[in-house]
């Protein structure tokens, strides 16, 4: 029987399903929304505002970048357990979403979930992301992402680690594009992503510190160091200053020992790599996402995931 948009939209209002789930729910039972409601429960679409509510925080953090390099997008996608997040269902809701935010190019968060998806306008990103949770039969969730682009000379580059578990975005400038087809270039560009992802700094150089923050760990070293009886005159003359050098030396990316080489710190390892390469180079930004942090999650074993994926 011939299905109205007005009756489309009425069951997706109702179980926040696909308009095209929806449309299948509605043909399969000649119109009767009752009836729709009940075919979508029996396949499982209508679950998945109730599975929404579950915490998600394993997945992976993945990255896109144009093939001119010039525009990335580092996004990471949530789901309940570490075994849903190897499936292939999972893999390519993941991948499809980095697709569309390197292609549509969202503000936020919200913004992205309100978009058509790029390649079927018949749904925003929100009912693919529900469709997905009905689908995969887990909670399935954009949690952030960055884009990156760039305007004159230089390339984004990404280092993802443990696949997926760790993912690194960085902007280099370039003082000549050349050099960012270049092979030496690429094992530049990794190993700063590595340095990234196993030193985490919070910032490029000790220019970008905050004030506020330098004030915040000022504060604490001189009350640590009054309480072990030291004279205020020597804490603040001769103390603070080299605990805050310290303090750069742990934090700024430029200032950090160079993982690969501890005898140099990175800034000597952007200045040699520069000269190799015939052009200054320069970190302008980064951002590392860990897959999960800050997200309270909840044990459960390889068995139990296994017993609850073959719905045991």
């Amino acid at each position: 029987m011939a299905v109205t948009a007005q009756q489309v939209k009425e069951l997706r209002e109702l179980t926040d399903c696909g308009i095209m789930d929806c449309k299948k729910a509605l043909i399969e039972s000649d119109g009767d929304i009752e009836k729709a409601k009940a075919w979508l429960r029996e396949k499982g679409m209508a679950k998945a505002e109730k599975k929404s509510a579950r915490v998600a925080a394993e997945g992976a953090v993945i990255s896109k970048i144009s093939d001119d390099q010039k525009l990335g997008v580092l996004v990471e996608v949530n789901i309940e357990t570490d075994f849903a997040a190897n499936t292939e269902k999972f893999k390519t809701f993941a991948n499809t979403i980095a697709d569309h935010i390197l292609a549509s190019k969202p503000a936020d968060m919200e913004a992205l979930m309100a978009q058509p998806l790029y390649n079927d306008p018949s749904k925003t990103i929100e009912i693919f992301q529900k469709e997905a949770i009905a689908d995969i039969g887990e909670n399935t969730s954009v949690r952030r992402f960055v884009i990156y682009e760039v305007s004159g000379n230089g390339a984004v580059a990404s280092y993802i680690h443990m696949g997926g578990k760790v993912g690194v975005f960085v902007e280099i400038a370039t003082g000549d594009d050349a050099v960012i087809t270049k092979p030496e270039f690429a094992v530049f560009a990794k190993d700063i992503g590595m340095q990234v992802a196993a030193s985490r700094p919070g910032w490029v150089e000790e220019g970008d510190v905050p004030q506020s923050e330098l004030d915040k760990e000022t504060e604490i070293l001189k009350n640590k160091a009054l309480e072990e009886g030291k004279p205020e005159k020597i804490v603040m003359e001769r103390i603070i200053p080299g605990q805050i050098k310290n303090f750069y030396k742990m934090n700024c990316l430029v200032d950090q020992e160079f993982i690969k080489d501890e005898e140099i710190d990175v800034k000597t390892y952007i200045a040699r790599t520069s000269k190799e390469l015939g052009t200054e180079l320069s970190v302008v930004r980064f951002t590392r996402f860990g897959l999960g942090e800050g997200i309270e999650k909840k044990e459960d074993d390889f068995a139990a995931e296994v017993m609850k994926q073959a719905g045991l």
